[in-house]
């Protein structure tokens, strides 16, 4: 059997002493581990520094890059801290490079899975897994696209990576989702994996707010990148169906009405939207085919 793909990891990580440890020990139990592990501490005052240090000083492929302070919690300070550890791998010879959050868990064969499927399909540029958080189950994929892969943990084969321009700083968020797209814009495929899973143990876009704030911003965001009307609409049933039901679906509808009414700035293309929303239309339009054979199935 051929030797699995080799693999570098980033991990910004702000003030996350709280969840960081079990990410550590998830890839220090790995069966396949990385060549260098880079873990950026992006100005935490909560003991995260002390914990990098403690597993470093026994695995010297763990790195800790100390950034400095700085006021606000951002999603573009996010990747500065991730392009700062990129900077010191450059010249390392890799196969496949990984961002990876500080508050998540997987099994030991997590990242050999992943790395095996990048070996088999040379067109495949991004891979993922779902995440699950506490109680609430894994994302249905019945409404969303099985191409898209979580910011939790992206793992990019190098040239998708190089060809795409790395993580570009995106003050309101959706750095995830622009790398997936712009993957495939560039040709490659993106693929979640739904055999493993990856435990996140903060709920989304919760770091900085509240639930119902997250949705309203999520909402803001949708329409940031793009993402057409009637895709919205559909989203905005489904989440009337997760806790908190009906007033997160009204919160995220409401930020998406906001942005719409307003017109505010995308910091995406006119290439990049139109690609979105085809993307999105040829979806509904598949899962609508699919519910009208179903229905004739059962009648």
């Amino acid at each position: 059997m051929a030797d699995p793909p080799t693999y570098v990891l980033i991990t910004p990580a702000r003030n996350e002493a709280q969840f960081l440890e079990q990410t550590i020990q998830s890839v220090v139990a790995q069966s396949v581990r990385p060549l260098q592990w880079v873990i950026v501490s992006d100005g935490s005052t909560d003991g995260t520094d002390e914990i990098v240090k403690r597993y470093a000083a026994r695995h010297p492929w763990i790195q800790l890059l100390r950034m400095p302070a700085r006021q606000e919690r951002h999603f573009a300070g996010k990747v500065d801290a991730f392009n700062a550890g990129y900077a010191l791998l450059r010249d390392l010879p890799y196969d496949v490079i990984g961002s990876l959050d500080g508050d998540i868990s997987f099994g030991s064969d997590y990242f050999s899975f992943l790395l095996q499927k990048l070996a088999r399909n040379p067109r495949l540029g991004l891979v993922g897994t779902p995440f699950r958080e506490g109680a609430t189950g894994t994302y249905d994929y019945r409404f969303s696209s099985i191409e898209h892969v979580s910011g939790a943990c992206q793992l990019f084969r190098r040239q998708c990576f190089e060809e795409i321009g790395g993580y570009v700083p995106i003050r309101g968020g959706g750095v995830d989702r622009f790398m997936v797209v712009s993957a495939r814009m560039n040709g490659w495929k993106t693929r979640t994996f739904v055999e493993r899973v990856c435990l996140h143990h903060r709920p989304m876009g919760t770091a900085r707010q509240g639930v119902l704030k997250a949705r309203y911003l999520a909402g803001i965001k949708d329409y940031v990148f793009g993402n057409h009307p009637l895709w919205e609409l559909v989203r905005v049933v489904y989440q009337a169906t997760q806790r908190p039901a009906v007033v997160g679906a009204a919160a995220l509808a409401s930020g998406y009405a906001w942005a719409l009414t307003r017109q505010i700035d995308r910091p995406v293309s006119p290439d990049f939207v139109t690609f979105t929303r085809n993307e999105q239309l040829r979806r509904l339009r598949a899962f609508a085919t699919r519910q009208r054979a179903c229905h004739d199935i059962q009648t």
